[in-house]
């Protein structure tokens, strides 16, 4: 009687396991539907022909395919300029804030010297204000500096808000790796120096890839800045597509398809990083 009643059992537990993985998958499946319609919509609209794309009852499915709203997104405007642009601008962010964020993670995570639990609480302290609060010491910091409608003023202020997230996020990798490593290097032969090059840097580059990558985002994606403090002759790609909003109306099937071209250096630069991308974001969710 035991033995059926235990075997009953083991099929309940069988069965509630079932349920509740199929429950998971459900939700799983709901969340991916709802942050994969945009970016489907997007495409659906960037190649269905510009009538379509106004039509007050739209079909969910392609109902024609066009490459017009392509040509018609690279001949609205300076295309080529305001990509070059951001691509100068995310690379200068990322280049920067890696290096300095790198160091400053280091003396944080390895170095104890007095003000060190201020400078942490201020890192995150910074990475809560919002970036619309600091838009007008922003401009007008950045016009007495002669910085105003300059890319590199532009660079200094992504900076301001990227940096810290750096360092932060440096930090907890670099707290995953043990001193003993170090310092077995440094017994060798190694100084410190030559220690954090030869044995901390290659276990580091997994989060230095995840955290470029970030900082790359959202260089790249910023809006409200851009539009802020730089002419129209200087704009990003982001702020290139208000172009397509006019007085007349807004064409949205351009808009999309400029939107589209927009992500693919995105899409891009992750599957070139995607293992090293999966590799930082695990290993730097361990402690720290």
């Amino acid at each position: 009687m035991s033995a059926v009643a235990s075997e009953a059992n083991r099929a309940g537990s069988r069965s509630g396991r079932r349920r509740s993985k199929s429950g998971w998958n459900l939700l799983g499946l709901f969340v991916f539907a709802v942050a994969g319609f945009p970016v489907y919509w997007m495409l659906n609209t960037a190649f269905k022909p510009a009538k379509d794309a106004i039509d007050p009852d739209p079909s969910l499915l392609p109902t024609g395919l066009t490459l017009d709203n392509f040509s018609r997104a690279l001949h609205i405007a300076d295309f080529w300029g305001p990509v070059g642009r951001s691509l100068l601008v995310s690379l200068a962010v990322v280049a920067i804030g890696v290096v300095v964020g790198m160091l400053a993670a280091l003396a944080i995570s390895r170095f104890a010297f007095r003000g060190r639990k201020i400078v942490i609480v201020g890192i995150l302290a910074v990475q809560m204000v919002p970036l619309v609060a600091m838009i007008i010491p922003v401009f007008l910091l950045l016009n007495d500096l002669g910085q105003y409608d300059k890319l590199t003023g532009l660079i200094l202020t992504y900076l301001t808000f990227i940096l810290p997230f750096t360092v932060w996020t440096l930090r907890g990798f670099i707290v995953n790796i043990p001193k003993e490593l170090e310092e077995a290097a440094m017994v060798d032969g190694c100084s410190r120096t030559g220690a954090f090059v030869r044995v901390v840097f290659p276990l580091l580059a997994p989060g230095m890839v995840a955290t470029s990558v970030y900082g790359f985002i959202q260089a790249w994606n910023e809006y409200l800045y851009a539009l802020m403090l730089l002419s129209q002759k200087n704009q990003t790609a982001t702020v290139w597509l208000s172009n397509f909003s006019t007085k007349h109306g807004t064409e949205y099937a351009p808009m999309m398809a400029g939107a589209t071209m927009m992500a693919l250096p995105i899409v891009a630069l992750f599957l070139l990083v995607q293992r090293k991308m999966a590799a930082g974001l695990t290993a730097g969710a361990v402690k720290g």
